[in-house]
């Protein structure tokens, strides 16, 4: 199958800029409290249900993965840009790390306890985020929980595309996010909207939807 040519110019861009991108990043993670504030609820929504491996898809350096790692649960980070997982290997050598993609995971059905894609979809196409939101109903096991962060978009219809710093990112609409969880049995749980800083790259909201797997 042809790779689609969003797919390929993310690779490409992130590729090209991996160690000035994993050398900001993390930094930046910590700074910003409330564009990780879900990630502790994530963690022990998780550990409450039995634990279980949780995949941080699009997981660029590793910081969120080292994160969940750090709360106590057993992570591991899958990215599309083999740079950004040389990167994340050398920076957390204890924890596991993989090229892939996450329309199509090499991950068995209802095998995961959760999965976190933090700012993973902005460069998906509103046409693509379908398929990525299936892909993530295929692989977390009935009870397992989801959190999503993305830019935010609030106007008419579901996206729109913006200049990114890499290439070009999308603002999803929370609530069209949100109805294409439950289109594939995830159900929103909580949600949360950051609001826009100062910084002119997040010169608009960020929103964090955490859902859970239903029963199939």
């Amino acid at each position: 199958m042809t790779e689609p040519d969003f797919r390929t110019a993310t690779r490409a861009a992130y590729d090209a800029m991996a160690d000035r991108y994993a050398a900001s990043i993390p930094e930046r993670y910590r700074a910003e409290p409330l564009n990780h504030a879900m990630v502790p609820l994530f963690a022990e929504l998780v550990l409450a249900q039995g634990g279980g491996a949780v995949a941080d898809v699009g997981c660029g350096p590793g910081h969120v993965t080292a994160h969940l790692h750090a709360l106590g649960v057993d992570a591991f980070g899958i990215d599309l840009s083999p740079g950004m997982v040389a990167l994340a290997r050398e920076a957390h050598p204890r924890l596991r790390f993989e090229v892939g993609v996450m329309e199509s995971l090499n991950v068995a059905d209802q095998a995961l306890a959760g999965v976190v894609a933090n700012f993973a979809i902005l460069h998906t196409p509103p046409e693509g985020l379908p398929a990525v939101v299936a892909e993530f109903g295929r692989v977390l096991a009935p009870g397992g929980h989801l959190l999503l962060g993305f830019p935010a978009w609030d106007g008419a219809g579901p996206a729109q595309a913006y200049d990114h710093v890499v290439t070009t990112a999308y603002r999803h609409a929370p609530d069209r996010v949100a109805g294409l969880l439950l289109e594939h049995g995830l159900a929103e749980v909580a949600r949360l909207t950051v609001a826009p800083g100062e910084d002119p790259r997040r010169g608009f909201p960020q929103a964090f939807l955490l859902a859970r797997r239903t029963a199939p």
